[in-house]
């Protein structure tokens, strides 16, 4: 009976840690291959090409406080100024890809 409550638990940690962990959950080359798709005329290597000072390059992230996957998430989903909203064009899945891929690039510096 021991054994069979320690498989149990030990499973059920192991399904805990592989559904909570949005990094590897996520798979940062798909989020590339949708941000070469649609984001990359206005922000190829990170940068911005409609408005300079918010590019995808760490210290702007920091600075506008869009370096978390929630922000950068809520930013694509919806939009805000010029940036279009990708919510009718992209799946939550697909929203959640690029915004990993994203903060992967501004931590690489975008090389």
């Amino acid at each position: 009976m021991k054994k069979m409550v320690t498989l149990i638990l030990f499973t059920f940690c192991l399904w805990i840690i592989n559904s909570t962990s949005p990094v590897n959950a996520l798979n940062t080359s798909q989020g590339a291959k949708i941000f070469d798709f649609h984001c990359a005329g206005c922000h190829i290597h990170g940068e911005n090409i409609i408005r300079r000072g918010k590019s995808l390059k760490k210290n702007a992230l920091k600075r506008y406080k869009m370096d978390s996957l929630e922000a950068i998430t809520a930013i694509v989903t919806n939009g805000k100024n010029n940036m279009s909203a990708y919510k009718e064009r992209l799946t939550t899945a697909e929203i959640q890809q690029v915004a990993n891929y994203v903060l992967e690039q501004a931590e690489k510096n975008w090389k």
